[in-house]
């Protein structure tokens, strides 16, 4: 019996990469890069471990400096 099942699609397969998330903070959005995950082999969805999530709070909320800035394209479906 696997230990991983998916909380979006409920596979239990799952591999460790490496992602990008784009979150809204403080009403902007930023990118965090290059995030260990455990990704669900069958739709994709990533977890992240409890010290990684506050790992990325502390960054996002000012313990961190942005390596670079982006432009970012933004689309409306209407």
């Amino acid at each position: 019996m696997s230990a991983y099942r998916c909380r979006v699609c409920g596979g239990e397969a799952a591999r460790n990469e490496f992602v990008d998330e784009v979150l809204e903070v403080d009403g902007r959005r930023v990118l965090v890069e290059h995030i260990p995950a455990l990704v669900c082999a069958r739709c994709g969805e990533a977890t992240f471990m409890r010290e990684t999530t506050e790992r990325i709070r502390l960054l996002v909320h000012g313990r961190g400096q942005p390596t670079r800035t982006v432009p970012l394209e933004v689309f409306e479906l209407a």
